[in-house]
């Protein structure tokens, strides 16, 4: 009782099917190279057969009509004397015994037909209109007689269909042969979107490798010298930075000495406040260039996230109210303990700091997605920030309007360098606004 029903839901369900194998298909020929200029070689063969046929064409037609014509038709007319006035029946049987034709005569006298069965396969449903062409050269005698030469039809073992069978073969082969010959020129195209690929995410250990002397190598070899200076002018950028950096550290700490020999006040309350901002800027500053190396960077060991988050808040929030939602069941991963508590850090204290006034604490959360890659969030309950403002929380020193006065405080660098510890373990920081609020997480691989 319910199988027209399964087969009337299973109905809609296999066209959806049949509309997305039909939208890869077209989203693969519009992306495929190799798949367009194989379409591009069987379209110009196509049409450089069909421009062949067509010429051939016209050329036999004129010569037919200018030379062979004649000479057949006056042919004929010897035939047509050869069998006589009235007809020879054996003189036809003659012909056609030596040449390959075939004779019929109607007339008074004489009746014959040398190929019978062939009008007899266009009386039981045969196309009259090709019987009629192969009747197609006429004679008629002084004394009545109708005398038509016609052509036999096709040789015995030369089948039509047997022919057009190998020749639909032989394209067939052509086109896998075209494909496969532009499928091995275009290879080096994945391993130079590969090393593109590479050089994007900052890895240039390995320039691109394997390919032919043709254009598609010079191009390679471009990219590989693009890199190189890429590469080049960053490790240029960094080495300054970093000289930069910890050259700025002693004046710095023989300036923060002597602001505290300053008399206490709101002057030198002010001085060490902003002393303090610049060390933290430098500190963060070193700190995003070690992270800049990716994994190499890191000192990885199996690491309890539900027992880091607890030691966090304990030792450095211990004054702050936070809900805490930690799965325990989560095993230890490999990960730099370090850098996570300064990932968590950074997000706790940015949460704070912007939950300010709301009516709930921020959270932090650790629990396994659907997709099995573990999740480490905190949200706040704030008022957020706008779709444009979150695509850019991640830069580098960018700040929200929000943010930007002193007493909100941050330099821009927290959730910069979040993103660089999340990505050094192979991870992601997922930024998303929730309502109310904003959260932040670290997502890494299963």
């Amino acid at each position: 009782m319910n199988t027209p029903a399964a087969g009337h839901e299973g109905a809609p369900a296999a066209r959806a099917h049949w509309h997305a194998r039909r939208r890869r298909w077209r989203h693969t020929m519009r992306h495929s190279l190799k798949w367009r200029l194989v379409i591009v070689f069987l379209l110009l063969a196509a049409a450089m057969t069909g421009a062949f046929l067509f010429g051939m064409k016209r050329i036999v037609e004129t010569g037919w009509t200018s030379y062979a014509k004649p000479l057949v038709a006056d042919y004929v007319d010897k035939l047509a004397a050869e069998i006589g006035t009235p007809p020879d029946v054996d003189r036809a049987k003659a012909i056609v015994a030596r040449l390959p034709l075939t004779v019929r005569i109607d007339g008074p006298q004489v009746h014959f037909d040398s190929h019978p069965q062939a009008r007899h396969r266009w009386s039981d449903g045969g196309n009259p209109r090709d019987a009629a062409r192969s009747w197609r050269l006429v004679r008629t005698t002084a004394d009545g007689h109708r005398i038509t030469f016609g052509l036999v039809g096709p040789l015995p073992g030369e089948p039509p269909r047997l022919v057009g069978w190998f020749t639909l073969a032989a394209l067939l082969l052509l086109t896998l042969a075209a494909y496969a010959y532009v499928r091995r020129m275009l290879r080096p195209l994945q391993a130079i979107g590969e090393g593109v690929a590479r050089f994007g995410a900052g890895d240039f250990s390995r320039p691109i490798t394997h390919v032919r002397r043709d254009e598609l190598g010079d191009l390679a070899e471009r990219i590989n010298a693009m890199a190189g200076s890429l590469h080049g002018m960053l490790d240029s950028k960094r080495a300054l930075l970093l000289a930069i950096s910890h050259e700025l550290r002693s004046p710095l700490t023989r300036a923060r000495v002597n602001a505290e020999l300053v008399a206490e006040g709101e002057h030198r309350d002010a001085l060490l406040r902003d002393l303090s901002e610049m060390r933290d800027l430098i500190t963060d500053l070193l700190e995003s260039e070690r992270l800049a190396g990716g994994h190499r960077a890191l000192h990885t060991e199996a690491t309890d996230l539900a027992a880091l988050v607890r030691d966090v808040v304990a030792t450095q929030f211990a004054a702050a109210t936070l809900t805490l939602a930690l799965d325990a069941t989560i095993e230890p991963v490999p990960a730099d303990p370090m850098r996570l508590k300064l990932l968590l850090r950074n997000l706790i204290d940015n949460a704070l700091r912007h939950s300010a006034g709301a009516d709930r604490a921020p959270a932090v959360s650790l629990q396994r997605e659907a997709d099995g890659r573990i999740a480490l969030a905190v949200r706040d309950f704030g008022p957020g920030v706008t779709p444009e403002q979150l695509q850019r929380l991640a830069e580098p020193f960018y700040r929200t309007d929000s943010a930007r006065t002193r007493a909100a405080g941050g330099i821009g660098l927290g959730l910069y360098l979040c993103r660089l510890v999340a990505q050094a373990h192979g991870g992601e920081l997922r930024m998303r606004q929730v309502q109310p609020g904003l959260e932040a997480a670290l997502v890494l691989p299963r």
